[in-house]
């Protein structure tokens, strides 16, 4: 079972997709649970999900770890496929629940009040793609047992 889950080419543009991928969701990580670039850190940002969106507090601490520790996942190349399920969740909940009543694009105007899923979109192409392929060349799936190919 670890094999398929760890299995990948050795393919750069894979590597690309999962660096900026696991980097921009280490940064939102990094502010709900650690407070870094202006969040609440994780009691904070715990109770804004509870109170200020109605989440329960076992499925917004997933959403949280979501981010953060598959952000982690990704920039190392470590069990992205699982990263990148914890991700897309994370994101089609988004959609669903904050962000469909919006539209698609981005809210530059503020009318409605909110932000389209445009985003989410993009997000949720990247995940699948390397939830098909892998993590890529320079990561620690590659180093694991597995079925490997050339790229």
């Amino acid at each position: 079972m670890l094999c398929k889950i760890t299995e990948t080419t050795h393919d750069f543009t894979l590597t690309v997709v999962r660096l900026v991928l696991g980097l921009v969701f280490f940064m939102h990580g990094a502010q709900l649970t650690l407070g870094w670039f202006g969040g609440y850190k994780f009691p904070g940002t715990l109770h804004m999900f509870e109170q200020g969106m109605g989440i329960p507090a076992p499925l917004a601490a997933l959403a949280i770890l979501a981010q953060f520790l598959g952000g982690i996942g990704l920039l190392v190349g470590l069990l992205s496929r699982i990263a990148v399920i914890g991700i897309a969740t994370d994101m089609l909940v988004a959609v669903f629940r904050y962000h469909i009543h919006v539209g698609f694009f981005m809210n530059w105007a503020g009318l409605p009040r909110g932000e389209g899923y445009e985003y989410h979109l993009l997000v949720l192409a990247l995940c699948l793609l390397i939830f098909i392929k892998g993590s890529g060349a320079a990561s620690i799936d590659e180093l694991l047992p597995g079925k490997k190919s050339e790229a």
